[in-house]
């Protein structure tokens, strides 16, 4: 079977394979320089075709706790946005992580602080990788580098949320959610059945049955002894995670004598540089952290 080969943007190419993973919902509000996200689901239409639900939401914090309810029955559901919209969803993204719900996030980062400007940045990493909002939890962070990883990390983002039961966030920088670039995109999967959610989150708030007990989803623990047990279990998810899922590149590090270390669109700059500096007889090597 001959693989198709397209040509689009970074923001495409996750609408695109949004629909391909058979994600159930996205949620989101357009802010530059994320708004083909949404243009392209919008598009789409995949409510005519797999049933995906695509909605504006009439502000961020609406579209995160659209999320929040999604996640809650045990749907894939997303949302994506850009720095100042990220940081007005961070109180929902709290209570997704400590309700211990999967979803994907996609923050394609802008500069800041503010408003600041629609053009490219990385700097929201401290916030992505310290959780973001209040209290001691963490994100999957995924930083891709190229257009393909814009689409190869909505399966695996939907993937590592559901086997952890977290929220995953994609981490772009402006420049890959606007360059565009050769892609090849997933496979069209079916969406799950109302039966597979059941059977696949026994967790979910899907409709009480005989013999089930009550699903409550809440982030909320009155008790203080119940809240430090709670805090105690997330942090051993997120040892477990860090254990298991970390993803990096090296190039070149075997003889180097200077590393560069950079993640997405900074990366690529990075590998030009270590081949230039290579060309004139220095050993450089750079390694891409994957996952932050």
């Amino acid at each position: 079977m001959t693989e198709e080969v397209l040509l689009m943007k970074g923001n495409e190419a996750i609408a695109h394979a949004a629909i391909r993973c058979g994600a159930d919902g996205y949620f989101g509000y357009p802010i530059t320089p994320q708004s083909e996200i949404l243009e392209t689901l919008t598009e789409l239409k995949p409510w005519e075709t797999t049933g995906m639900v695509v909605l504006q939401a009439e502000s961020e914090v609406a579209a995160i706790n659209m999320v929040y309810g999604g996640a809650g029955t045990g749907k894939m559901v997303m949302t994506s946005s850009s720095s100042p919209g990220i940081s007005l969803k961070q109180e929902g993204i709290s209570y997704i992580a400590g309700a211990e719900l999967p979803c994907l996030i996609v923050n394609v980062m802008r500069g800041g602080p503010g408003l600041g400007t629609i053009q490219p940045s990385q700097a929201d990493y401290f916030q992505t990788v310290k959780g973001g909002g209040h209290g001691d939890y963490r994100l999957i962070a995924f930083a891709p580098a190229s257009v393909q990883e814009m689409a190869d990390f909505v399966p695996l983002g939907f993937e590592l949320a559901f086997k952890y039961r977290n929220p995953v966030m994609i981490l772009a920088d402006g420049v890959i959610g606007q360059m565009m670039e050769k892609v090849v995109l997933p496979p069209q999967k079916p969406r799950r059945t109302d039966q597979e959610v059941i059977e696949q989150c026994p967790w979910a708030s899907t409709g009480r049955t005989q013999g089930r007990s009550i699903n409550v989803i809440t982030s909320l623990e009155l008790q203080p002894d119940a809240m430090e047990r709670k805090n105690i279990q997330l942090q051993e998810k997120y040892k477990q995670i860090e254990a298991n899922e970390v993803r990096y590149e090296e190039i070149c590090c075997e003889d180097a004598e200077y590393l560069i270390v950079a993640f997405g669109s900074m990366a690529r700059i990075g590998q030009k540089a270590m081949e230039t500096a290579r060309a004139q007889g220095i050993k450089a090597g750079i390694l891409r952290p994957v996952t932050l």
